[in-house]
């Protein structure tokens, strides 16, 4: 009900805003409700297709370092700790940007910011990693973007996806990037995120309490002036920090552990290695990653 519901508006918002216009592209807005409903069927395989032709787009707008880059090292390390993830088939890299930031694509592709791996420790970015693998096992990844693929297809008069890898315009996935930075994942997803960090870390010796602190790093940054444009494309996307940091230390105490070294600051180490190597808390209780 909630999907023909959110056809229902979307067919409305494109039908209207086409008949306000002077001229209008019948066949445009005759296509939108078909698109809107078609747009439902794509499969998973589908979306990871997109995924990956976005992946390619947004490489090729950002500088990646290359694999002698002490960033793109360091990333490495963080990901050698994951030991459960072979199944995801993830690809890595490093943006060179001072934005404090890191995402998951449907199609595996991790990419973390120097900005992020500047302002937070070793741990700190092993959970944030973990957090964002977190929206891509729980489907949230898959979920955005079949919105916003639904939302920009009927806005281009497109119906079911072609199967050709090259079909897809660079003014479409464009349009597709500007959707996915407007939608914002939910609170209940977040949460589910947020937990998933938390078990990933418990599972691979990271500090349990490495999310929280991760958090706490962004709630300090948002507050000094000069980081505030850095970060507001994390938090756009992320809200309700505070409450979140205040339930993964929840989570944390639940299961026994006990916070050792607080390390608000986020600062990295200088040999490039965790500062909190699993001792940040001290372990009573093991979670399954599901």
């Amino acid at each position: 009900m909630k999907k023909l519901a959110l056809i229902g508006a979307i067919v409305v918002m494109m039908t209207t805003s086409c008949s306000s216009l002077k001229v209008v592209d019948q066949n445009a807005a005759a296509n939108a409700g078909a698109a809107a409903l078609q747009a439902l069927t794509v499969s998973d395989a589908q979306i990871a297709q997109l995924c990956s032709q976005y992946m390619v787009e947004t490489d090729g707008q950002n500088t990646i370092l290359p694999a002698s880059n002490d960033y793109t090292q360091r990333l490495n390390r963080i990901m050698a700790r994951f030991h459960n993830i072979s199944n995801l088939n993830l690809n890595y890299k490093v943006y060179q940007s001072n934005e404090v930031n890191a995402f998951a694509s449907g199609d595996g592709s991790v990419r973390v910011y120097t900005g992020l791996m500047d302002a937070m420790n070793d741990d700190q970015v092993f959970a944030v990693i973990g957090h964002e693998l977190g929206h891509l096992i729980n489907k949230d990844v898959r979920d955005a973007y079949r919105a916003a693929y639904l939302m920009v297809a009927a806005r281009y008069g497109i119906g079911a996806f072609s199967e050709t890898a090259g079909a897809i315009s660079q003014g479409f996935l464009g349009d597709l990037g500007q959707q996915l930075a407007q939608n914002a994942y939910s609170r209940r997803q977040e949460t589910e995120a947020d937990e998933t960090a938390f078990q990933f870390c418990i599972q691979n010796g990271v500090d349990p309490y490495a999310m929280y602190h991760a958090l706490n790093v962004l709630i300090s940054l948002s507050g000094e002036s000069s980081q505030q444009s850095k970060i507001a494309q994390l938090f756009s996307t992320h809200p309700n920090t505070q409450k979140r940091a205040a339930h993964v230390k929840e989570m944390c105490e639940a299961a026994g552990y006990t916070m050792t070294s607080p390390n608000p600051s986020g600062a990295k180490p200088s040999n490039g290695t965790s500062s909190g190597s699993g001792s940040g808390g001290k372990k009573k209780v093991g979670i399954k990653l599901n």
